[in-house]
């Protein structure tokens, strides 16, 4: 009887603290309402339907704190809130039950509070009975590839789904097939909403929430194709930090100057960071993912022993939505995997480390379609020179690169950290560290195929000494220009990992002029700034 009485009083405690929170919350909009100024100025849209349901995610906790700054700087807002006006939310979408509704009136519920006083324009659900028996009749991928009077439903859907079923090859069934059907009709619907949204109030700019989940996707869409400027967020690298971009906020684009170089006291603020990160001390969007790192064991140090170099491979989450940004020489981190499976078979004096992502089982969010799964279906289990480590074994990878002949890695950021580690890297996907020459990134699958076959024979690998100066250069970046701190407004909300509540603050802080974090975004949506600290 102990479990269930926990759930019950754990649930109870949940609602209670959400209530006190959403109080804080709904005081504070009032106040705001209060406080901002009437003016003429053209308003700002924002929409961010994909990052809570209940609760304030941290990307949610960014667009109202920046929402209330701009009204409180004389800059109206208009927020279009989701008002059951999707048949299925990403979030509210219950993977292994997808006609299962959406909990739609704890996310109205929610809304209510944060935008209390606010402008808020509805997103209610428009059927469209002619479209809805147009798609009973196709199968994926005619769904995915259809577009309705030039908008590209299909694609602008198909990250949501990769990323909601924990997967990136979609199996053709009816399950999938009504869940595309559903996010097609409710993008629709989305986009003639906010179409006439923008013919009504002819906005300054539009503020969305990640621009790769279907809602938010299309709504960028349509006012890039208006020229309206458009700016997405997503979370920074360090906690409480946000990201802003008029680019595509999950590939991170950063333009960092040419002449641009470290002083003494950014590299030790630099140095501070890698030290804690080198020993896994470090958090992204509320999660931590290594709870500790190990040394390498005696078992693996004397298998290694029996080979002539070390290989670590180190693997992405194939649904996350940076994937889409990375396939740009092979089709999908699989196809990567496939090619370096036969130069394993190949080389049985190396031993390869293949890594699984800490994210690939995370609790709530696992993969799918996992590494696991592939190394056992490939047979590269079965061969003697290859070592797979599940995602919740925690040894140090830091340990392993600094064993490695060199080191493999589709896009993941431990490849800019091996580089920064002075070792030479090998990328098969387009990471956000290709922007500059951090790593050696061949442009084809023949090219890179030869480079890992070189990297094999070689005797020594030579390594650009810019690599390392330019992977410093873009995580400072990264980590001190790029990621926008919010936490002197917002902390942890006690409940959920990755979502907030509100500090005790002044209201005058998130004036432009007060505070740099508003400064900066300020400067951003109305001044062609670069979103930069």
């Amino acid at each position: 009887m102990k479990d269930p009485i926990r759930r019950v009083i754990s649930g109870l405690n949940r609602r209670w603290q959400y209530t006190q929170n959403n109080q804080i919350f709904r005081a504070a909009a009032l106040e705001i309402a209060d406080r901002a100024p009437i003016t003429d100025q053209r308003p700002v849209v924002v929409f961010n339907a994909s990052t809570r349901l209940g609760g304030v995610s941290l990307n949610a906790g960014f667009s109202l704190l920046t929402a209330w700054s701009l009204r409180l700087s004389g800059v109206p807002v208009v927020h279009f809130v989701c008002q059951q006006g999707l048949s299925r939310c990403v979030l509210g979408t219950k993977r292994h039950d997808p006609h299962a509704l959406p909990p739609c009136r704890e996310c109205v519920k929610q809304s209510n509070a944060l935008y209390e006083g606010a402008q808020v324009r509805p997103l209610v659900m428009l059927p469209d009975p002619s479209l809805e028996q147009e798609l009973l009749g196709m199968d994926l991928q005619a769904l995915l590839a259809i577009e309705v009077e030039g908008l590209p439903l299909g694609q602008l859907v198909l990250p949501s789904l990769r990323w909601i079923l924990r997967c990136h090859t979609l199996n053709d069934n009816e399950n999938t097939r009504f869940l595309v059907r559903q996010y097609l009709l409710s993008a629709w619907s989305t986009a003639r909403q906010f179409s006439e949204l923008l013919d009504e109030v002819n906005p300054q700019a539009v503020l969305v929430f990640n621009g790769m989940f279907y809602p938010e996707a299309t709504a960028r869409y349509i006012a890039k194709q208006r020229g309206i400027r458009v700016v997405s967020h997503e979370v920074g690298l360090r906690p409480y930090t946000g990201f802003f971009t008029t680019g595509d906020a999950t590939a991170y684009p950063i333009d960092i100057p040419q002449e641009f170089e470290l002083d003494a006291e950014q590299n030790e603020r630099l140095d501070d960071y890698l030290s804690q990160r080198f020993n896994g001390n470090f958090s992204m969007a509320g999660i931590r993912f290594w709870p500790e790192l190990r040394p390498l064991d005696e078992e693996f140090l004397k298998k290694a022993a029996g080979f002539k170099q070390i290989v670590p491979v180190f693997t992405n989450v194939i649904f996350d939505t940076s994937q889409g940004h990375a396939n740009v020489i092979f089709p999908d981190m699989f196809a990567w995997l496939d090619q370096a499976l036969d130069v394993m078979r190949a080389h049985p004096e190396t031993l390869f480390v293949i890594r699984a992502h800490p994210d690939e089982t995370r609790p709530g969010k696992e993969s799918h379609e996992t590494v696991a799964q592939w190394v056992e279906q490939s047979g590269a289990v079965d061969l003697p020179n290859v070592v797979f480590v599940p995602s919740d074994q925690y040894f140090s990878s830091y340990d392993l690169i600094r064993r490695s002949k060199f080191v493999m890695v589709y896009n993941s950021t431990i490849g800019l950290e091996a580089s920064l580690l002075g070792a030479a890297v090998l990328c098969g996907g387009k990471a956000r560290f290709t922007q500059l020459a951090t790593v050696f990134f061949p442009q084809s699958v023949n090219e890179y195929r030869a480079k890992l076959e070189e990297f094999l024979l070689a005797e020594s690998i030579s390594v650009p000494e810019e690599f390392a100066r330019n992977a410093r250069r873009f995580l400072y970046y990264q980590l001190f220009k790029t990621s926008l701190p919010f936490g002197d407004f917002i902390e942890e909300d006690g409940v959920y990992k990755g979502y907030v509540k509100l500090r005790s603050f002044r209201f005058d802080d998130l004036q432009p002029e007060n505070n740099s974090t508003f400064r900066v975004i300020h400067d951003g949506l109305f001044h062609n700034g670069s979103f930069l600290l």
